[in-house]
C-alpha cells in the first residue's frame, strides 16, 4: 500500500486529528515517511490541520 494511502486510512479510522508521530506509530512506518505524505496530502487539499501539528481528513 502506497505511505498516501496508508496516512489516509489510518486518519479516517482514527476519527480524529492526529499528529505525524502517532499516524507513523498506528501506522507501522517511519516518522520521515508520513511527514513526506502529509506534505502531498495537504498539497493535494485531501487533509488540514485543524490545529498545530495535528492533521486530519477533510471531510
Amino acid at each position: 500500500m502506497v505511505i498516501d494511502e496508508l496516512v489516509l486510512k489510518t486518519l479516517t479510522e482514527a476519527g480524529k486529528p492526529m499528529r505525524p508521530g502517532e499516524i507513523a506509530q498506528a501506522a507501522g512506518v517511519d516518522k520521515a515517511e508520513v511527514d513526506k505524505a502529509i506534505k502531498q496530502l495537504k498539497k493535494e487539499e485531501k487533509i488540514y490541520s485543524p490545529k498545530v501539528c495535528f492533521y486530519d481528513i477533510k471531510k
